[in-house]
């Protein structure tokens, strides 16, 4: 990655999201330097300069995706792509209203069917 120039994100602290990696057990996080910061709620712009060609990107799989089903964007190290388990909810107290219980159930059951595919 170090050869590339590459388009980073970035969480509203300031702080930049590292590229991890994972691959039978080996996880590698990686800091490369980024030609482009964009804030984390900038991801659509900073995913449509990687499909102008201005830089790699790494960020969700879901995200980028349709992309690659176009052709627009080409996956890099697809075998070392980590999996993601999120979202994950957390709450200032144990208390949920019935709709947000609702909700969480829902997310849980969906989860659950991804899982049996």
């Amino acid at each position: 990655m170090v050869d590339h120039d590459c388009i980073r994100l970035k969480y509203s602290s300031g702080a930049l999201i590292p590229w991890e990696f994972e691959r039978e057990g080996e996880t590698v996080s990686v800091n490369p330097a980024g030609r482009l910061t964009i804030g984390v709620n900038g991801a659509a712009a900073a995913i449509d300069l990687a499909r102008s060609g201005k830089g790699v990107i790494a960020t969700f799989e879901n995200w980028l995706q349709p992309h690659f089903a176009t052709g627009e964007l080409l996956p890099v190290l697809p075998a070392w792509w980590t999996a993601f388990e999120g979202p994950w909810l957390y709450f200032p107290s144990r208390f949920m209203s019935a709709p947000l219980r609702a909700f969480v159930d829902f997310l849980a059951g969906e989860r659950e069917g991804l899982q049996d595919r």
